[in-house]
């Protein structure tokens, strides 16, 4: 009997391929597409955008699916993404953090909440089109290694992802480039062939998150307070116009006059302050890092060296890796590195094979 599993379809071409491909390699397919948000509830215009959630999405993701002859379902998980993602991402902009919605939704709705739906409508495994491998090493733990295609590789945004899961997770992606994708999906005229892309936040239609958290704040009878931007030697420069308006390394968008660049540096919550300098005070060699999961070895407590990533665009950099007796990690790069952000991962890799991960917390 064939094994069922449920592709988990945004409505784009590559969990479009991915489903075609699973049923090419003789699964009973299921897809599914996720209503993850409201227009009425995080803003943005339905009829510009064209992202997962929208009506055409759901369209595109069903048409597919009559294609290759297999049922499809929107499985509505709005009110489970809104209190693990967004209320998250809103929380920790409070906090002075910059947060990855990305990495939150994989860890706590897709791989909990869209796995249980797997399970309820009797399906073996989940799929997804992410650009990536899953493997089963010798000892018998399950790992993540990258995507052949470097450009698309987004192991970065799966270390949350816990064992029994990954043991029940197909990527059929992997091996592929994207062009690779795009022309299976002329050549069997899938409806997403031609489909544009986004690496943007799903629910932040216009890519604009100040207005985002403006308007969400003013939802629950809030409002961000302005203060003083500071110079690193105490100077003020000027007022922000609230603390979750600013990430570290930024430069534009500050509103003051300097005869050199400045950039965010600290973003003093406590004190309501956004501290600014020169780029060469951005660099730092150290950081630490808390909330691990480790995936491709077990949970560590010698220090090891690792090729080590501190957002989604970076290239990894050599470093070593201590694990502290408090649950954190502490970080130390061969080479110093520009804007350390609270609030992002940080992930470890032996070549590409994806070790574990975390998030930062300075």
């Amino acid at each position: 009997m064939a094994k069922k599993v449920l592709v988990a379809m945004s409505g784009g071409v590559d969990s479009s391929v991915a489903a075609f491909l699973l049923k090419e390699q003789g699964y009973d397919v299921v897809g599914a597409h996720m209503k993850l948000w409201d227009y009425v509830e995080v803003g943005g215009d339905i009829y510009k955008d064209g992202r997962c959630c929208t009506i055409d999405s759901i369209t595109d993701c069903r048409v597919v699916c009559d294609a290759i002859d297999a049922p499809f379902y929107v499985l509505n998980m709005s009110r489970h993404f809104r209190d693990t993602v967004i209320d998250d991402f809103i929380s920790e902009y409070d906090k002075g953090r910059t947060p990855n919605p990305c990495i939150q939704c994989n860890s706590n709705v897709k791989w909990t909440e869209f796995l249980r739906k797997a399970e309820e409508l009797g399906c073996d495994y989940i799929a997804t089109g992410h650009y990536s491998f899953i493997e089963q090493n010798k000892n018998g733990r399950w790992h993540i290694r990258k995507g052949v295609d470097v450009t698309r590789d987004q192991s970065y945004v799966l270390w949350g992802v816990s064992q029994e899961a990954l043991s029940k997770t197909l990527m059929p992606l992997g091996g592929l480039l994207k062009k690779e994708v795009r022309e299976i999906a002329h050549k069997y005229k899938l409806r997403t062939a031609d489909k544009a892309e986004s690496r943007e936040i799903c629910f932040v239609l216009d890519d604009d998150y100040r207005r985002f958290l403006v308007e969400m704040a003013e939802k629950n009878q809030k409002s961000y307070q302005p203060g003083e931007i500071v110079h690193t030697d105490g100077r003020v420069l000027g007022q922000h116009k609230g603390t979750p308006f600013y990430t570290i390394g930024q430069r534009k968008g500050m509103g003051i006059s300097h005869p050199t660049p400045l950039y965010v540096q600290v973003i003093d919550v406590e004190n309501n302050r956004v501290i600014v300098g020169d780029n060469d005070t951005l660099f730092k060699s150290e950081l630490v890092a808390d909330s691990l999961n480790w995936i491709g070895v077990a949970p560590q407590s010698d220090p090891f060296d690792a090729l080590v990533k501190i957002r989604y665009l970076h290239d990894p950099s050599n470093a070593k890796v201590t694990p502290q007796g408090d649950g954190t990690v502490c970080i130390e790069f061969k080479n110093s590195q520009r804007a350390i952000t609270p609030g992002q991962s940080v992930v470890f890799y032996d070549d590409d094979v994806l070790l574990g991960g975390g998030l930062i917390v300075s």
